[in-house]
């Protein structure tokens, strides 16, 4: 069996299709296009090359995009007036503070002082918290795309068993949260998991986000699962390797993302898909309020109700 390739970058690429019409319907009917404010903190050359990667792709489909940038010294206080002032900003749709931050920083904290409304990441403990009653605001960029390469593939999720290997806040978590609502029985596993092996073979749908290069091997999968890779590493020879072994797995798998080109243009496309529902909402939201009926003046003061 050799697996089918489920091409990221495809699938991104037609869904950017469709955000680029839906970004021009925003500008025509409230005169400018969604904006997206990314804060990046320090030097780290990776952190730059996301940024970058997420700004051009905001240029590709109209978003108006502003990169807020401060040396790794920044205090608590500047980057939480700076995000106050955004969440202020009726401009602004959209607020990413690009991770990971230096340790002086209050992540927790930061997060949380993202307007909900404006929370794009799907990391404030609102949008954590909803994934669990289903009533969240935003996904999770990169749990959100991988669900999408699995419905583009048709594979059903509702009844099947899937493991996820990772259990971050940001992919591992609400990725079994995600799949938990669609229906599927998900068991994570993580870095004090003995014998990994026990539970990757009884996966129906195998997504990896550990951060470990060639972490699963073939032995370690289930004849004809669907193996999604999240994982992105750098080997010492500069190339890059996912967290599965890639050439092994697809001759065992139905179906297996690449690395590069499998979840990460996805994550990327969420990004925007969010940031454009953002604009959408408030968009909404203010042809409610002007259409509202106003009371005549006067008559709040005769009715004896005070706005004070």
């Amino acid at each position: 069996m050799t697996a089918k390739l489920i091409n990221g970058r495809r699938l991104a690429e037609k869904l950017r299709g469709e955000l680029r019409i839906r970004v021009r319907s925003i500008a025509k009917r409230r005169g400018r296009a969604p904006g997206l404010a990314v804060i990046l903190v320090g030097e780290d050359a990776a952190s730059a090359v996301y940024v970058r990667n997420k700004i051009r792709a905001c240029e590709a489909v109209g978003i108006e995009s502003t990169c807020i940038r401060f040396p790794s010294r920044v205090s608590n206080e500047e980057l939480l007036q700076t995000i106050a002032r955004l969440n202020a900003d009726d401009a602004i749709d959209g607020i990413l503070v690009q991770l990971p931050l230096p340790g002086h920083i209050d992540l927790p904290l930061v997060l949380e002082t993202i307007s909900i409304e404006k929370d794009v990441d799907g990391f404030h403990l609102y949008n954590v918290g909803g994934l669990v009653v289903g009533n969240t605001i935003f996904s999770p960029c990169t749990p959100y795309g991988v669900v999408k390469l699995l419905e583009s593939e048709n594979i059903a999720i509702a009844g099947q068993n899937v493991v996820v290997v990772g259990a971050s806040n940001i992919v591992g978590k609400p990725m079994a949260l995600m799949l938990m609502s669609r229906g599927a029985t998900v068991s994570i596993c993580h870095a004090l998991t003995r014998d990994l092996a026990q539970f990757t073979i009884l996966a129906d749908i195998l997504v990896v986000a550990a951060g470990v290069p060639n972490l699963i091997l073939a032995p370690m999968v289930k004849a004809g699962a669907v193996v999604i890779d999240v994982g992105i590493n750098r080997l010492p020879d500069g190339s890059i390797a996912g967290d599965v072994d890639f050439h092994g797995v697809s001759q065992r798998a139905s179906h297996i993302t690449p690395v590069p080109g499998g979840v990460g243009p996805m994550t990327v496309t969420m990004l925007l898909e969010n940031t454009i529902a953002s604009a959408e909402r408030s968009s909404a939201q203010a042809f409610r309020d002007n259409g509202r009926i106003q009371p005549a003046p006067g008559l709040l003061e005769a009715s004896g109700v005070n706005n004070a």
